[in-house]
């Protein structure tokens, strides 16, 4: 059994995790029984943490936002600060976005609304590099705090063509790819894991409900997320042999493609694309022999693609 100071901070922790917790579900994982919750409860109170609780059978703990900031060793300025650093961290590919957003969630969960205005303005006055695109911290804060606590998560969805609808999922994992972030999910209308674009997502209320964590269909979820992604954009598709090593060709494409060893020497990689000639144009700066098995939209491009190499190269020497 924990000791009382070790049990607060663990209370605490599971506070922050998601929105409302039982007294059985507080004893159970802190190994104590509901008095000793209500207790513990009642401690962190007086430390000046607002918890607040809603009696009867259906009713819980949760942690609030309260009229000044919790004792978290945090004046005003440093809250700010730190809230504003880990939204910035998080638009950064330093291997750790998903943890500032969780603990960004954490944060901004107890923040009075004086300080999360002043954390507003700044990013509001943030410039970002021209042409990337723009993140909304509350939507991934949300999610992130929803898979954090294994809580399913309802949105409404922009799909690509323009058509909204709403979604129920079981949300697994955030991958960023360039300026876009992507939710992997279990959506439980379909039945089956779908990819989803964070800047097309807007999430309701957080619905409580708890969920068992599936097993992802590939080992590597980064992987599998781009694979579904990339392949999901492709209007056009060709296949062609490469002649160079798989290793060379696979460590030269930055996403996952299939690729069929023929020999040391030689492969075979299925392709795609919205566009042939932007295709062609990619498989050309790999700068190894290529040939065409199928697509005949992709030979007239590499046709076109020499044509115009041809002229650029006329006036030398």
């Amino acid at each position: 059994m924990l000791e009382t100071s070790a049990r607060l901070l663990e209370l605490l922790s599971l506070l922050q995790l998601k929105r409302d917790w039982t007294s059985s579900e507080l004893a159970g994982r802190l190994g104590v029984s509901t008095r000793t919750v209500r207790a513990d409860i009642g401690k962190l109170r007086s430390l000046g943490y607002p918890v607040d609780a809603r009696p009867g059978v259906a009713g819980g703990y949760r942690l609030a936002a309260g009229t000044a900031m919790p004792p978290l060793l945090l004046d005003d300025d440093e809250a700010v600060a730190v809230a504003v650093g880990l939204g910035a961290v998080a638009t950064q590919r330093l291997g750790v976005e998903e943890t500032s957003l969780t603990a960004l969630a954490k944060l901004e969960q107890v923040l009075p609304a004086r300080l999360r205005r002043r954390v507003e303005a700044v990013r509001e006055a943030t410039s970002v590099v021209p042409g990337a695109a723009p993140l909304d911290l509350s939507v991934l804060g949300a999610v992130a705090a929803a898979i954090r606590g294994r809580e399913r998560l309802r949105f409404g969805y922009t799909k690509r063509g323009g058509g909204e609808g709403p979604r129920r999922t079981e949300p697994q994992r955030l991958v960023s790819w360039g300026s876009l972030w992507y939710l992997l999910a279990w959506d439980l209308d379909r039945d089956d894991w779908r990819v989803f674009r964070v800047d097309r997502m807007v999430p309701h209320p957080p619905t409580g409900e708890r969920f068992r964590p599936r097993v992802i269909p590939e080992d590597d979820v980064v992987e599998y997320v781009v694979g579904r992604v990339s392949k999901a954009a492709w209007t056009y598709r060709a296949r062609v042999l490469v002649h160079a090593p798989a290793a060379e060709v696979a460590a030269k494409i930055p996403i996952p493609l299939d690729i069929e060893v023929v020999d040391e020497s030689t492969c075979r990689v299925e392709v795609g694309s919205a566009d042939p000639d932007r295709l062609a144009l990619w498989m050309a700066q790999l700068d190894v022999d290529i040939e065409v098995i199928d697509g005949d939209g992709l030979a007239a491009a590499f046709d076109r693609l020499a044509t115009r190499f041809r002229r650029a190269a006329g006036g030398a020497s």
